[in-house]
């Protein structure tokens, strides 16, 4: 028992230490193809990992994440870990939010808010930290983490104010604000993730400043299906983490309609329960699984 409690308290603080260390990487030294490559260079033995780069991304149909990327020198990735053990008694997918540095795109942050932007990928060092650990300790769940990996930047292509995209799974949306991006590859991701048909899946984000309005700088906001969003919340008081509860509510999903194609990325003219609209986007890309979204703003 000793050494079973020794080995579960080194793996969870070495992927602890991992995911702190990459939020603290300066952007210019940890860019989407860089993370890519740490996230090959640090899988642990029996983890399978796949990147698709921007050509694959492009061929594949990843609208939001190929869109997001456009403004960058450094073009997008989508990685892919798995933890696959011979008789797994259920599969979760875990999709984090990688934008290793938003600048807002053409809808441009204040300055003050942009230091701190190289942090806007701690949602994918979660899950690669998440499925390493399932990894170590040899965890009976297959586990397959999802790393949305885009640079937002303001570049020559940069995606514009009313362009529209296509998704993954073929819904179009039409960008009204350059800066809600992180749902739109975590939209890419997450219509992926779910052609597996795992038994749950759990997003991971940095996804919204109304997150922070709403709960403030210490406790995370936990949206989705209500059985697996209790779920989580319970294990995250078992965890010493505060995660709160929080609605979808069926009459904001109407601010997100769009004259020109299927959603627009986010509502136009109030910013009112910004943090439950962006939980209503992504909810339309998860099919029926079972989902539970983490705002970690």
């Amino acid at each position: 028992p000793a050494a079973a409690v020794t080995a579960r308290a080194t793996a969870l603080a070495e992927a602890v230490h991992l995911i702190r260390d990459l939020v603290d990487e300066p952007p210019n030294r940890l860019t989407p193809a860089v993370f890519a490559q740490r996230a090959r260079d640090l899988a642990a033995a029996g983890l399978e990992v796949e990147v698709l780069d921007e050509e694959a991304l492009e061929k594949g149909g990843f609208g939001g994440i190929v869109g997001v990327g456009r403004g960058s020198a450094h073009p997008p990735r989508l990685v892919r870990a798995t933890w696959a053990p011979r008789r797994a008694r259920s599969h979760v997918a875990l999709v984090g939010k990688g934008i290793t540095f938003d600048s807002g795109g053409l809808s441009l942050k204040q300055p003050a808010s942009m230091p701190e932007m190289k942090s806007d990928m701690a949602g994918a060092a979660t899950v690669l930290g998440a499925v390493i650990s399932a990894a170590r300790l040899a965890l009976p769940i297959r586990v397959t983490a999802w790393l949305a990996l885009a640079e937002n930047m303001p570049g020559a292509d940069a995606q514009r104010p009313s362009d529209v995209v296509t998704m993954f799974d073929g819904t179009t949306v039409e960008v009204t604000n350059t800066d809600a991006e992180g749902r739109l590859v975590m939209a890419d991701a997450l219509a992926r993730a779910v052609t597996e048909e795992p038994d749950a899946v759990l997003d991971v984000a940095t996804l919204t400043g109304a997150q922070i309005v709403a709960l403030g700088d210490h406790v995370a906001a936990v949206m989705g299906t209500p059985d697996l969003r209790e779920e989580v919340v319970a294990a995250a008081q078992r965890a010493g983490e505060s995660f709160w509860p929080m609605p979808l509510p069926a009459h904001l999903r109407a601010t997100l309609d769009s004259p020109f194609a299927d959603l627009r990325n986010t509502k136009v003219g109030s910013r009112a329960g910004g943090m439950l609209s962006a939980g209503l986007f992504l909810r339309e890309f998860i099919g029926r699984r079972p989902w539970a979204h983490l705002d970690i703003a």
